[in-house]
């Protein structure tokens, strides 16, 4: 069993001491007293992950080549509407504009670190009794800054840009969700068109056996028996062709909301049946700790630790004093050209000292609020890596299991193929009875068509696998939203 990497980030953990005395704080911070030490590193909570997955053996790769993971299905049409839906979908549309606002709410808070300067300017006439109208014209600059004495505004700066990182993997994960759910509905869409001409196909041969048997039944050598059963076989097979094409209507419907399209919009250009897409044989399992690391979901977990360390010490900053420093200047006269030359100047300095004294407990449960705000952050993560781990076995166990299945059921479509004809032959011969061709033929229907299923469920198992390594974006990209000061 191994451990997993350490968090992409840094955070304040480093505790300051509750029960300093007021009186040497306030001296600290009358004489100068800079910030505190930078913040120590944090680690995520300690998960053994395996060394290799139990299912499959861990083959030398990485998951960074999955991030167009649906190009390895040789399918252009599934590969446009990917393309399509990453540019047009509205979840991913929706979490792009929540990664524009976590970047300016990053940008608001880093803001914060710096003074702030302001100008006014004002002009008024004024006019008492029989004197003479009179004019005064003024200008100033205001200047404020908060010194960072205990880095209260570096933390929130630091939860910001987790927040912001947050954002951005969050952006992935939608994309990777939605990349593997249009790839199933592909998958999904190109199976049951396969199970549609199975059925039709074998619609024809039950219409032609139909015929044969009330050929046979008008001349004497069948009963209206076998008619009434070729008969009943015949529509039982017809009544799966329209359930199938409804599941074939609703899919591309399905596909078209996923594209950013209205319902009905592929209809046309999905409408021709082809192969079900299959992924390639090869495919190099990164270890387990790698594949965490590649998971999207995973690092927003990570990020959200971050984030919560930092407000957490952020809440501990706010329960020591504050210093302002503030400053203006101001020009007043009679003319606004005087304001160049002449002008009577004003200014001020002003230093002030806030230390909180007595609120009742309200800063103290900020802190405990969030340190309850970190404790669940890191439950989340233990979370998401269970999850991710079971994803892998899951994807895995489901893949080798369905690929042995259909081996044995290609097995037993040949066997019913032939016994089928063999029927159909010996029957017209008069050898047999009708149930026997009944019997061979809704064997080789039922076989056909679980041939048919389970190629299709292969193709998902890929995509799942993909899904579950992580693939469906490029980490390396998005490492220009991760804090830029953590690293």
């Amino acid at each position: 069993m191994t451990a997993l990497p350490d968090a992409p980030f840094h955070a304040a953990a480093a505790r300051r001491p509750l029960h300093a005395a007021i009186g040497a704080i306030s001296l600290a911070v009358l004489t100068g007293c800079a910030s505190l030490s930078a913040p120590a590193t944090a680690d995520l909570p300690a998960i053994a992950t395996p060394a290799q997955w139990r299912t499959a053996p861990a083959e030398a790769g990485s998951a960074t080549a999955l991030a167009s993971w649906w190009q390895r299905f040789g399918d252009a049409e599934l590969t446009a509407l990917i393309t399509q839906a990453l540019q047009a979908n509205t979840s991913v549309r929706s979490a792009q504009a929540s990664l524009q606002q976590a970047r300016a709410q990053r940008d608001a808070a880093q803001a914060g670190l710096w003074p702030t300067l302001t100008g006014s300017g004002s002009g008024q006439r004024s006019k008492s009794g029989d004197a003479a109208a009179s004019n005064r014209f003024q200008a100033g600059l205001d200047a404020s800054w908060e010194p960072d004495l205990f880095g209260a505004n570096r933390s929130t700066a630091q939860a910001s840009e987790a927040d912001l990182a947050a954002a951005g993997t969050t952006l992935a994960n939608a994309q990777v969700s939605l990349a593997a759910e249009v790839a199933l509905g592909y998958i999904d869409l190109r199976g049951l068109q396969q199970r549609l001409a199975i059925a039709q196909a074998s619609l024809a041969a039950q219409a032609e056996t139909l015929q044969i048997t009330r050929w046979r039944a008008q001349a004497g050598l069948a009963a209206s028996l076998d008619v009434e059963q070729a008969l009943a076989a015949y529509e039982q097979t017809a009544a799966q062709v329209p359930a199938l094409q409804t599941s074939i209507g609703q899919n591309l419907n399905a596909l078209a909301v996923l594209t950013g399209q209205a319902p009905g919009a592929l209809n046309e250009r999905l409408a021709s049946a082809a192969p079900v897409p299959q992924a390639s044989a090869t495919l190099a399992l990164a270890i387990p700790a790698e594949v965490l690391r590649q998971r999207p979901d995973v690092r927003t977990a990570e990020y959200r630790i971050g984030a919560a360390l930092a407000r957490l010490d952020a809440a501990e900053a706010d329960r020591y004093p504050s210093l302002r420093i503030g400053g203006s200047v101001g020009l007043s006269a009679l003319t606004l050209s005087g304001l160049g030359s002449g002008a009577t100047i004003a200014n001020s300095l002003l230093a002030s000292i806030s230390l909180p004294l007595f609120d009742g407990g309200t800063r103290r449960a900020q802190v405990q609020s969030q340190e309850a705000a970190l404790e669940a952050a890191r439950v989340n993560y233990e979370a998401a890596v269970l999850t991710a781990l079971q994803d892998v076995e899951d994807a895995l166990l489901a893949l080798r299991g369905d690929q042995e299945r259909l081996v044995r059921q290609q097995r037993a479509q040949q066997a019913a193929a032939n016994a089928d004809l063999l029927a159909r032959q010996r029957y017209s011969s008069g050898l047999i009875d009708f149930r026997t061709v009944l019997d061979t033929q809704r064997t080789l229907l039922s076989a056909q068509d679980s041939v048919a299923s389970t190629q299709a469920s292969i193709a998902a198992d890929h995509v799942r696998l993909y899904k579950a390594l992580g693939g469906g974006w490029n980490p390396e990209a998005a490492t220009t939203t991760e804090p830029a000061s953590t690293r």
